[in-house]
């Protein structure tokens, strides 16, 4: 074991409060009853907060009166018909207004995306998760840089993922997973900060979700590298000049990738991910009562693994570990840990246990931050420009930021 160095920490105080309500084990939805968990959306959606963080307000609200119980295909066919009056909207001014359109077919996405959210677990959240595909699509061909459609060959089946590159090439490569309730097209759809500063994007579907051709497993991570064989060899692309970006359940494939793939990346950003005790059956019985989560923890969970039960849940989780999989203590490349103190959904200690073993890595911690670091005085984006872009400028040797026009 070696000593941590370069360690940052956050002076943060001031914590969003979330009110805890009592937990019902009779649904899969908890921990919240439909009136709760309508009005903790709403709220939500009115301070631009995860999971519905892009979604307009009006939108949810106009899905939400449409929802009558806690059923799925429910939940999925509010959210489409909100939708669907976009996506025609947007196909219909195309022609004329391809900007009015392009935003048109983004709003479609986003209303889309929240409708399938978190998982794809019924007839019609695959339908809304088709649609969202099919509007995302739309959006990335009328984007400036557009967004491109890579397909890699993998074990019979295909990789799908989304490149974007910045006009000055070859381009460093930040490659972007998703994560468990995220996909590909949250990371594409907000590459615009890396693209002003010269960043290329690459975006994938963690395995067991999405368009993802394996589910979690251990040794999964070989779809990852796999991906990254071909894109190194694009003329576009800086190949020795790479970072894994993780978020949330995908911060352990980046910190996984920064074991297995050491000698080929510059660095890992691992916010918020799980290495060990999350995997434990104590931390994931508390876990699953958070309501820091919105609804449908355990289904999101259990799909990644493809289990249906309690019993083959907690059973799968622990051999993914890191430390049983004897990476911890292994050199790494460079490594970015971001999380928040009083994370409920994955325990802080397994930032702690990354950043003491192994070789010396850096940390940023709110200490009243939840999860992947949130409060109320740091929002994604503030965590996003502030503690990682810098870091990965730097780790990339490039000038400090570009702002905002």
């Amino acid at each position: 074991m070696t000593a941590h160095r370069n360690t940052l920490y956050a002076a943060c105080f001031a914590l969003a409060a979330i009110s805890y309500a009592s937990v019902s084990h009779a649904q899969s939805w908890g921990p919240r009853s439909l009136d709760e968990l309508k009005q903790e959306t709403q709220r939500r959606a009115d301070r631009n907060a995860p999971p519905v963080s892009g979604v307009k307000a009006e939108d949810v609200r106009a899905a939400l009166t449409q929802i009558g119980n806690l059923e799925p295909d429910t939940w999925a066919n509010a959210y489409i018909t909100v939708g669907d009056r976009h996506l025609a909207h947007a196909k219909a001014v195309e022609g004329s207004s391809p900007a009015e359109a392009r935003e048109l077919y983004h709003r479609a996405w986003e209303t889309y995306n929240l409708g399938r959210w978190p998982t794809e677990n019924s007839p019609a959240k695959k339908q809304a998760y088709a649609k969202a595909l099919e509007a995302f699509a739309a959006y990335g061909r009328l984007m400036d840089p557009s967004i491109e459609v890579v397909r890699i060959p993998y074990e019979g089946k295909e990789i799908v993922g989304y490149l974007r590159l910045p006009k000055a090439r070859p381009a460093p490569l930040v490659f972007g997973i998703g994560g468990l309730d995220s996909r590909k097209e949250d990371i594409a759809a907000a590459s615009d900060s890396y693209i002003r500063n010269g960043i290329a994007v690459f975006a994938v579907d963690m395995p067991g979700t999405g368009q993802a051709p394996v589910k979690v497993d251990v040794g999964a991570e070989h779809m990852f590298s796999k991906a990254l064989d071909q894109l190194v060899t694009r003329p576009e692309i800086d190949g020795k000049r790479v970072i894994v970006q993780g978020r949330s359940w995908s911060g352990y494939w980046a910190a996984t990738m920064g074991y297995t793939e050491r000698h080929r990346l510059r660095g890992v950003v691992v916010q918020g991910g799980p290495v060990h005790s999350y995997f434990t059956g104590d931390w994931q019985k508390k876990a699953l009562t958070t309501p820091e989560y919105l609804f449908d923890l355990f289904p999101a969970r259990s799909a990644i693994y493809g289990v249906g039960t309690m019993e083959d849940f907690l059973a799968y989780g622990p051999r993914m570990s890191l430390v049983a999989r004897g990476m911890i203590d292994q050199p790494s490349a460079p490594m970015l840990l971001v999380n928040g103190e009083r994370d409920s959904q994955v325990p802080i200690e397994d930032l702690y246990l990354l950043m003491k073993h192994g070789d010396p890595k850096e940390a940023w911690v709110n200490p009243a931050g939840g999860h992947m670091g949130r409060s109320q005085g740091w929002s994604s984006r503030d965590i996003a420009q502030r503690v990682v872009m810098p870091w990965i400028l730097r780790t990339f040797g490039m000038p400090a930021a570009v702002a905002k026009n």
